[in-house]
């Protein structure tokens, strides 16, 4: 199994350093354009909400993000040092009184763009799986 791993601290300006270590992945397992952009925005997003509701932009405490391949499943897994959250019982960003709000849509976007979504350690990992295709 083929595994990379980066630790940054709780800070959104190092979203960028994500960015690189996905292209980074995207070089090393040769990642197909449209699988990439999904990639991009989930994974981005899962280290956004680790950062802002995880860690509370806590910059003593770190998002720690690894990637492994094993076969032709590539998994992402995102953990923050906070307390986790109730992943069952999230507002629907569809839902009419929800459109306009400006947050809400991170794990709505995660579960439509990876191919599996994961919560452990009540809600302190999640992983983001994706299949690439053979």
């Amino acid at each position: 199994m083929n595994t990379i791993s980066i630790q940054v601290p709780s800070m959104t300006e190092n979203i960028r350093m994500i960015e690189s270590f996905i292209d980074n992945a995207k070089d090393k397992f040769h990642l197909d354009d449209d699988i990439y952009g999904n990639i991009m925005i989930a994974v981005t997003e899962a280290v956004n909400n680790a950062i802002k509701h995880g860690n509370n932009n806590n910059k003593s405490k770190n998002v720690h993000l690894s990637l492994s391949l094993q076969d032709s499943l590539l998994k992402f897994t995102v953990k923050d040092e906070g307390s986790g959250f109730n992943y069952d019982n999230l507002p629907d960003p569809t839902a009419p009184e929800n459109l306009e709000k400006p947050g809400g849509r991170g794990i709505f976007l995660m579960k439509h763009l990876s191919d599996e979504v994961e919560f452990k350690d009540n809600g302190r990992i999640v992983e983001l799986s994706f299949y690439m295709n053979a």
